[in-house]
């Protein structure tokens, strides 16, 4: 089927500079009213809704979607194809009964978790690849599954995460 192509299709996204050294990879959607900080990205195919706030060095992957009002600290990660809600009883198609979800700084949430509507993250926290938050995440805890429960703190993830890099490393 290629073959009968007459030109190349782009096969990789183009940077789109948003100022402050942030840059979003085509194609993918920012909402209006959407408040991007310094040095973040944007994957391609990610959706972030309106009005959301997204910190300084924060990284969305490519396939998220942050839905409407968001707020997402500094130095967040937000995984492949993770889904943060907005809407608990959808579709309300009523704002005023949407409930955002907020990250604080320095989260990670793992490719494919979802976030309900209305859970929060804390400062520090991970919710692992794949899980499904239905409440609020403390601080500097790490939490998976579906419903995403307590696994460890986040010192004990940072410990392991370091073990492998230098196992990794040693191997090279």
């Amino acid at each position: 089927m290629r073959d009968q192509m007459n030109e190349d299709p782009p096969l990789h996204g183009q940077p789109v500079d948003l100022g402050k050294g942030s840059i979003a990879w085509s194609p993918c959607h920012i909402g209006k009213g959407t408040q991007i900080g310094n040095q973040c990205s944007i994957g391609s195919l990610a959706h972030v809704g309106r009005n959301v706030s997204i910190g300084d060095k924060c990284r969305i992957q490519g396939g998220a979607y942050i839905a409407d009002g968001c707020t997402l600290e500094q130095n967040v990660f937000i995984g492949p194809n993770a889904t943060l809600l907005n809407d608990k009883y959808p579709p309300s198609g009523n704002p005023e009964q949407w409930q955002p979800v907020r990250i604080y700084k320095g989260a990670v949430i793992g490719g494919g978790a979802t976030v309900n509507a209305g859970c929060s993250i804390g400062r520090g926290a991970v919710l692992g690849a794949g899980s499904t938050l239905t409440r609020d995440l403390p601080e500097m805890e790490v939490w998976a599954g579906n419903p995403a429960v307590y696994l460890m703190k986040r010192h004990t993830y940072d410990e392991k995460q370091l073990q492998l890099k230098s196992q990794s490393a040693r191997e090279d």
